[in-house]
């Protein structure tokens, strides 16, 4: 299936999914901005069934947003559409953070920010100590770039020489508390990234096409870092640029609504 069809239905399942659990929804505008990165990276990404422990790693840093791997998930095969849609509801193994589940795809049991990424810094430099050939991808929130732990992150990673591991940072502007350069300005995040030894790109981070060129231009003798210039709560008309979307269950009119906009947009 063509990617951006791909991402179109991603969008539909968070919708669904989130709806469906109610008022234990949870980070629907986190989700939906970054969709386009993970259909990008999951076309990418290294995976044999035969062979798992060279695989590729896909650590979400920005575990919050763990609905929008769960769908993207479900179109890579590895986790069913009836298990999704138990999302956040009593007893599902699906939960706003994920659990760890190699055999789906769930790389990280996610939870304080920053933890990802530095888990993610671990396993590319004991995938680099072992020879063993597999990259690591993480995806960082950019209101969590004002934790100290990513910037000691990139330290150890430019120090230890970590061309094994990608940084994708999830730049919607948008935070739980508002805007974030209002509330802690990390811009410029590609020239703080650049200073830290990372080679460093910004795209569009909802052009697919846009986000595999840059994939494909990747520094192979340093650590890499792509900053997503995204927009919460991308492709929802009432959700765009609203820092309410962070947490906010749908109600049923805006679910229809919701869905309503989705069906009716033309993807190219």
């Amino acid at each position: 299936m063509e990617l951006n069809s791909v991402a179109h239905d991603v969008r539909k399942l968070i919708i669904e999914a989130s709806y469906r659990a109610g008022k234990n929804c949870a980070h629907v505008g986190g989700s939906l901005s970054m969709v386009e990165i993970l259909v990008a990276l999951y076309d990418i990404a290294k995976r044999d069934e035969n062979n798992l422990e060279k695989r590729d790693r896909v650590i979400i840093s920005k575990a919050h947003a763990s609905l929008a791997l769960y769908c993207v998930l479900v179109k890579k095969g590895l986790i069913s559409e009836s298990e999704l849609m138990t999302f956040e509801q009593n007893g599902s193994h699906y939960t706003a953070h994920a659990k760890k589940n190699i055999s789906q795809g769930l790389e990280f049991s996610g939870g304080s920010l920053g933890l990802g990424f530095s888990y993610a810094v671990g396993v590319a430099k004991a995938l680099k100590e072992k020879g063993n050939p597999a990259h690591v991808y993480t995806i960082l929130g950019d209101g969590e770039c004002n934790e100290g732990i990513i910037w000691e992150g990139l330290m150890f990673a430019k120090h230890n020489h970590l061309n094994n591991l990608t940084v994708i940072v999830d730049h919607n502007h948008l935070q739980a508390d508002g805007v974030i350069e209002e509330i802690i300005d990390t811009s410029s995040l590609v020239d703080k990234f650049s200073a830290f030894g990372f080679h460093t790109q910004e795209v569009d981070g909802h052009s697919i096409q846009a986000l595999l060129e840059a994939f494909a231009k990747q520094d192979s003798s340093m650590p890499n870092a792509i900053v997503a210039e995204t927009i919460k709560g991308k492709g929802i008309s009432f959700m765009e640029n609203k820092a309410n979307w962070h947490f906010s269950a749908l109600s049923d009119n805006r679910y229809k609504k919701a869905m309503d906009e989705l069906r009716k947009e033309v993807v190219l």
